[in-house]
């Protein structure tokens, strides 16, 4: 192999489509574009959801009511496999072991424990959640489960209206 043998992948490489050139090419006079109006013209295009000055659906449909999307704890996950394959019989399994063996990464509200997989080793895993079935599954393995406590990173609205607020020093 040279690199005047090189070549790309059949396939890979595209004619390019050549526009208003002759009416008999298919792609003469308009050149695809359909006739006249504002997407025929060059640089004529319209935003996503433009509906030609209609008041757009998006702003047409109510908006109403709380939405939790923002404040739902978002939880990592680890299956009882991924720790039987991992981990020797005995191990204390928490959150820092979890991520140094990158089985856990990024920013997230703690770590739930799921059931898939079969689970023949003793473990002590520490999590903030899991399912009942993962429990029952590393009990009757021999294992045991420490669910941490919840620490809420939110202060409640109630306490941030309550809080003294600072005196201002007249002048």
């Amino acid at each position: 192999m040279r690199l005047h043998n090189l070549a790309p992948r059949p396939g890979a490489k595209h004619r390019k489509k050549r526009l208003g050139i002759g009416e008999s090419s298919g792609h003469g006079k308009t050149s695809g574009r359909g006739h006249k109006g504002q997407k025929a013209r060059s640089g004529g295009s319209v935003r996503l959801g433009f509906e030609g000055g209609q008041m757009p659906l998006i702003r047409r449909l109510p908006k109403r009511g709380f939405n939790n999307f923002d404040f739902k704890p978002v939880y990592a996950v680890v299956n009882l496999d991924t720790l039987e394959e991992r981990f020797e019989s005995g191990a204390k399994i928490d959150e820092a072991t979890l991520r140094s063996l990158r089985l856990v990464h990024g920013s997230n509200d703690g770590i739930k424990l799921l059931a898939r997989g079969v689970i023949t080793k003793k473990f002590t895993v520490e999590v903030d959640k899991s399912s009942v079935a993962a429990k029952e599954k590393l009990e009757a393995a021999g294992g045991t489960l420490v669910i941490r406590e919840r620490q809420t990173k939110i202060a409640s609205r109630a306490t941030l209206k309550s809080a003294p607020r600072k005196a201002v020093k007249a002048s």
